[in-house]
């Protein structure tokens, strides 16, 4: 299913987005107001509406009530499944606040399934099947970028006096978790790649198939790995030296990532969208 082809599930998927969106504003107001206090002690939340005195927390929590209901609200005109789960990601998300994010461990999980939810939702939202290899993909990613942000608060934060789980984690623990799910990120993209990958259409590689079956193409997808490895250690260089806290910053600031980000993004459109595959399936079906 290449969803630019399709005008009514595109449209859905932007609803979706602008719904998760408003969805995801709502849980970091309602955060921002319970961490009020340690906030204005970090170097950078600080500056943020609620804790720098902008934005008052009881403003703050009739906004994020206003736009959860407005999220809901969206989310039940476009599918019964994509309700739920905007719904769910809203009650896990306000679990959190209220304090399993002060569980070391369990704020990691609590944050991967945040985004597990979200690619659910996205696919609830079409209707669209989910590869295995695709969703291992992504948990695995899901755990890196979060162990990930806590291993940059330990070295911002030794203290831990802006987040109380730090004060249960372990450099080298926390070092282990990044080094794991990196590993497990691009190995299980490396997997759906070659199970999922569509046909090559070109006549120059169905040429070169005939010539020998050594440079028979087949796998399409897998020229991506090395894009996503070089991603992967540029991102965890970043950790160790403390400058993934924000991983949506990163992706804005640093070259070397955006510009990987930008080719694997490329490669992946002029593959299944620039007519040099056949796909019968590809990250939906």
């Amino acid at each position: 299913m290449r969803l630019f082809y399709n005008e009514a599930l595109l449209i859905k998927v932007i609803w979706a987005i602008l719904t998760f969106n408003l969805a995801t504003s709502a849980t970091y107001l309602f955060n921002d107001v319970l961490d009020l206090k340690r906030d204005r002690l970090h170097p950078t939340k600080k500056h943020r509406a609620v804790a720098s005195g902008r934005l008052s927390p009881s403003f703050a929590l009739i906004l994020a009530l206003s736009l959860a209901v407005f999220a809901l609200s969206l989310a039940k005109g476009l599918n019964p499944l994509f309700f739920f789960a905007v719904a769910g990601y809203l009650a896990l998300q306000t679990f959190y606040s209220l304090g399993l994010k002060n569980l070391a461990i369990i704020d990691i999980l609590v944050i991967a399934t945040g985004f597990i939810i979200r690619v659910y939702a996205g696919a609830f939202v079409i209707d669209a099947h989910l590869s295995v290899w695709f969703l291992l993909c992504v948990i695995s990613v899901a755990l890196f970028l979060a162990s990930g942000k806590r291993r940059a608060e330990l070295n911002l934060l030794p203290s831990g006096t802006t987040r109380k789980s730090l004060t249960n984690y372990k450099r080298e623990l926390l070092n282990s978790y990044v080094t794991m799910f990196g590993n497990a990120a691009w190995m299980s993209w490396a997997l759906f790649t070659f199970f999922e990958s569509p046909r090559a259409s070109l006549p120059v590689w169905l040429f070169l198939a005939e010539l020998s079956r050594a440079t028979t193409v087949n796998k399409l997808l897998m020229v991506t790995i090395p894009v996503t490895i070089f991603g992967i250690m540029r991102y965890e260089s970043l950790i160790f030296e403390g400058r993934s806290e924000v991983p949506e910053k990163l992706l804005l600031t640093d070259v070397a990532l955006i510009s990987s980000v930008v080719l694997w993004i490329g490669l992946i459109i002029w593959i299944l969208y620039g007519g040099v595959a056949i796909t019968p399936s590809t990250f939906f079906e």
